[in-house]
């Protein structure tokens, strides 16, 4: 009897808490599933740039100039009014981000969804892969 009622609390305790994991806000570790940032491909990427996209470089103004996608918006991940000017983009429609590499554009987008954005969608690679591909940058002159 004793045995069983000590099988039954931990039975108990291990279930509780298999409970509350799953009532909990979402976890580092499943973000990108359930918030919709998805990885894409530079040829993916380039697709949708044909349609009227937000499109944000998040580097710095000095590597923005030495390089940045047509139609790009700078809007510096490091700079203190990172989130400020991130709010003046309309959170409903995809957003389209990209960095140099993909490490700086991944931080941007968990950000963007703690602010309430819907979409967002990451150049994989960032805009190295972008130009490894081929693809065209402008350069402020």
């Amino acid at each position: 009897m004793r045995d069983f009622l000590i099988f039954s609390l931990i039975s108990l305790f291990v279930f509780s808490c298999d409970a509350q994991q799953k009532k909990s806000p979402v976890h580092a570790g499943n973000l990108e599933k359930t918030t919709k940032i998805r990885v894409i491909s530079t040829q993916e990427f380039k697709s949708k740039l044909k349609e009227n996209v937000q499109l944000i470089d998040v580097r710095t103004p000095s590597e923005f100039s030495e390089g940045y996608i047509s139609n790009a918006e700078n809007i510096n991940l490091m700079n203190s009014d990172f989130e400020d000017e991130i709010e003046n983009l309309d959170k409903e429609k995809p957003v389209y981000i990209y960095c140099r590499s993909g490490q700086r554009s991944n931080k941007a987008a968990k950000k963007m969804i703690e602010l309430g954005f819907k979409e967002i969608y990451d150049l994989e690679g960032g805009i190295t892969s972008w130009e490894k591909h081929g693809e065209n940058v402008e350069r402020n002159k």
